[in-house]
């Protein structure tokens, strides 16, 4: 796989870090600053009020400036990467690069700082008078035995979280491997013998939290450059590595690895050679993690031993043990309660969370982001992967919570559940306006039928649906082909079997009965009994949609295999719009800073006056469902008849037909969409327009229209779409599009279930 692994090119990189705006980072201001009235409340004389509250209470700094959310990343670039000593300067990409990773990860604003001196002393001066400024110090890139020197003084001398990600990270995540190797060979920490080569700040870290989680000190064997570090040995040692010295005869790394069930490298490329491997125990524990190449290579690993786990620090093999999975959380879940330091206790909080995740079934969306390769916990995924979106909710949540239990806790948190939510909120902007319909289903839950039920993404959907206590999901399918797809990807049936439906062999009264009704529908449409018992037995989306109205089922949810129009077409021949209101399709796009419900995305190509008034009452009711208050917009290429055109004819008598009847919600028409979503330039043009704000709600001329502007924003903005959604159905369905991932096929059920909920009330 390294070999076809396409490699950054010098000239890339250096491309990048070049264009536009040279660097990787800007500052954004997060307040308004376009008026002299703004410049005053931000700065003089409206700064001064805050200054004074900080001034008589320390603690409200947290309150009215970013402290609480900002971390300095700090290095004098006396390690960089495997590059050696480069200098304070030299480092500065990389620093750059650290605050960067905290912001996408885990929405914490990050501010490189290099300090230029090799003084430990001058560095600590330097660093230690920086508290004020922000809430946490991730020190980054500074060579051994300094760093241990100044992170030990920092922690002593300041109240805020100092934190050396090269020791600790590195460790963090190397254990959180360890412990699922161990649980996956039948090992456990008190039993296992490690050898541990290399004896620089991220060895000794690894070497201190695995004895703190229980590794017994004989265990562990540490090699430096000299070999074993023994007791009594005198060459090349000082007070860390002697810590850790044991007794043994070993002298050489050679004979410490005969018989070793761990290998953790933190060394150079070739420490480990395929000889040595096939010393090792049975089922042996290849952690290589020295960079940017490893100790030995997992091919020549399986060169000598097919029994073997391996890990490295590489991307383009299985395994690989990286920081970003650990630091960007610990800071965000002691930043969250004010932590005062980052202590043993939240380290393996951090572990534990960690592995615990990789055990769990990974969502699509982690697979897609690794080419569609399937992770699933075994010997080749012991660690989560970095785009794994869980990670945000799991890993804060555990450490904050280690905090409060240990003390160090300034603001402890009081609803941790809450807090999840909030987590989510800050990198998905879709969570919380959705935890709202989530809660009810759950409150209430829904007997769903995902029509699709063979189909891998369906039964993943199908499974998390039932887990997360949402209802019973119903799968159309053979129960043999079912049964083979689940032992196939290795996912648990739990304590009870997934229901599934053949609808070709179903219950022949069942079957019969969905045929008589259908029938019944469809008789003075063209369609024969027989035509119709074959709609049955064959189109399961027909089969599904019999189930739900009949009563059988709450809601179904299709889509995964075949087109919208096609799907819809088939749930046609059985649900209903409901009467007088017209089923449409809602897009809802959520951005960083707002949502935008866009209709008609899917069903009406041009709808007339008297639609579009029904699809901008739907949409608006599932705005305020969703949290939101509407603001609808009545969208064309024109403001208030200005070009007048005959094809923008039927948005203005939308408009005209909503004066008529009255709303309950803020709506406004004909305009333009960059008026329908800049107040200022819509208060600015328009004075007397009815919107308080910018639209929300946006009702398309047209479906093309429709579709495309939907599509379009996502992609250029970057958002998240979900949807689109079937609104006014007299049954509830939802049609997701081709392709969907298994969580939008399970979001789109709860959907349903939810739809179902307000039918029933």
């Amino acid at each position: 796989m390294a070999d076809t692994e396409k490699r950054v090119t010098d000239a890339e990189a250096l491309q990048l870090h070049a264009s536009g705006r040279p660097g990787k980072l800007e500052i954004t201001p997060t307040k308004p600053l376009t008026t002299q009235r703004d410049l005053a409340l931000a700065y003089s004389p409206g700064v001064a009020v805050p200054c004074l509250r900080i001034h008589e209470d320390p603690a409200t700094a947290y309150d009215y400036t970013a402290k609480g959310n900002l971390v300095a990343v700090i290095s004098n670039g006396t390690a960089v990467l495997g590059l050696g000593d480069l200098g304070a300067l030299a480092s500065k990409p990389v620093m750059e690069g650290k605050a960067v990773l905290f912001k996408r990860f885990a929405d914490v604003d990050g501010i490189d700082l290099e300090v230029d001196t090799r003084d430990v002393d001058e560095f600590i001066n330097s660093v230690r008078y920086l508290g004020p400024s922000f809430g946490g110090i991730n020190l980054e890139d500074i060579k051994a035995p300094d760093c241990f020197i100044i992170e030990q003084r920092l922690r002593e001398l300041m109240d805020i979280p100092v934190f050396h990600d090269d020791q600790h990270g590195t460790a963090i995540i190397a254990a959180a491997g360890l412990i699922n190797a161990l649980h996956l060979t039948g090992r456990s920490m008190t039993d296992a013998r490690l050898v541990v080569n290399g004896a620089g700040a991220a060895a000794i870290a690894c070497v201190e939290l695995i004895k703190s989680m229980g590794v017994p000190h004989e265990n562990v064997t540490l090699c430096d450059t000299k070999g074993v570090v023994y007791q009594g040995r005198t060459n090349g040692m000082n007070q860390w590595k002697s810590a850790h010295a044991i007794t043994t005869d070993a002298r050489t790394l050679a004979e410490a690895v005969k018989g070793a069930d761990v290998f953790l490298g933190l060394s150079v490329k070739g420490a480990l050679t395929a000889e040595m491997v096939a010393t090792m125990a049975p089922k042996p524990i290849i952690f290589a993690m020295a960079n940017p190449d490893p100790e030995i290579t997992p091919e020549e690993v399986k060169s000598v031993r097919d029994d073997a786990i391996v890990a490295t620090g590489r991307s383009d093999y299985p395994n690989q043990v990286n920081n970003v999975l650990g630091f960007p959380y610990i800071f965000r879940g002691a930043l969250d309660v004010r932590a005062s330091t980052i202590n043993d206790a939240m380290k393996i909080a951090a572990v534990n969370a960690l592995a615990e995740l990789a055990r769990e079934d990974v969502p699509d969306e982690v697979d897609a982001a690794y080419s569609g390769r399937r992770l699933r916990y075994g010997p080749e995924y012991i660690i989560p992967v970095p785009f794994d979106p869980r990670l945000i909710v799991k890993v804060p949540a555990a450490v904050a919570q280690a905090a409060m239990d240990t003390g160090v806790a300034k603001r402890p948190i009081t609803d941790m559940e809450a807090y999840g939510r909030a987590l989510r909120l800050r990198l998905d902007p879709t969570a919380d306006s959705l935890q709202q319909i989530f809660d009810k289903v759950k409150a209430t839950p829904r007997r769903v039928v995902f029509a699709e039920g063979e189909e891998e993404r369906t039964i993943r959907a199908a499974l998390a649906f039932r887990s997360a206590g949402y209802g019973t999901p119903i799968l159309i399918g053979r129960e043999k082909v079912v049964a083979e797809q689940m032992a196939a990807l290795g996912l648990p049936q739990g304590s009870a079997p997934l229901e599934v439906r053949n609808a070709r062999l179903y219950q022949s009264t069942e079957n019969q009965r969905y045929t008589d009704f259908l029938y019944a529908r469809l008789q003075r449409k063209g369609m024969l009994h027989r035509d119709c018992q074959r709609l049955v037995n064959q189109h399961r989306n027909v089969f599904a949609a019999c189930m739900v109205a009949l009563g059988d089922a709450d809601a179904v949810v299709t889509g995964l295999t075949r087109d919208f129009f096609t799907s819809y077409e088939e749930i046609g021949h059985v649900i209903d719009p409901r009467e007088g209101a017209p089923a449409f399709g809602l897009s809802v796009l959520a951005l960083r800073k707002q949502t935008v419900f866009i209709a008609d995305t899917t069903v009406h190509e041009r709808p007339t006056a008297q639609q579009l008034v029904c699809i901008a009452e739907g949409a608006a009711r599932m705005a305020r469902q969703m949290g939101h208050e509407p603001r609808v917009a009545f969208l064309s290429f024109s403001n208030f008849g200005q070009p007048m055109r005959e094809r923008a004819q039927h948005v203005r008598d939308a408009v005209a037909l909503m004066d008529q009847r009255g709303a309950d919600f803020e709506y406004e028409g004909e305009m333009s969409v960059d008026v329908a979503l800049d107040h200022d330039l819509m208060k600015r043009l328009y004075p007397f327009s009815r919107l308080s704000g910018p639209a929300n709600v946006l009702i398309m001329p047209a479906l093309h229209t429709a579709n495309i502007g939907a599509k379009l924003l996502q992609k250029m903005g970057g958002g998240t779409l979900i949807g689109p959604l079937l609104i006014n159905l007299e049954k509830p369905a939802q049609i997701v599009q081709m392709g969907a991932t298994s969580n939008e096929l399970l979001t789109a059920a709860v959907m349903a279930a939810h739809d179902s909920l307000q039918t029933a009330g």
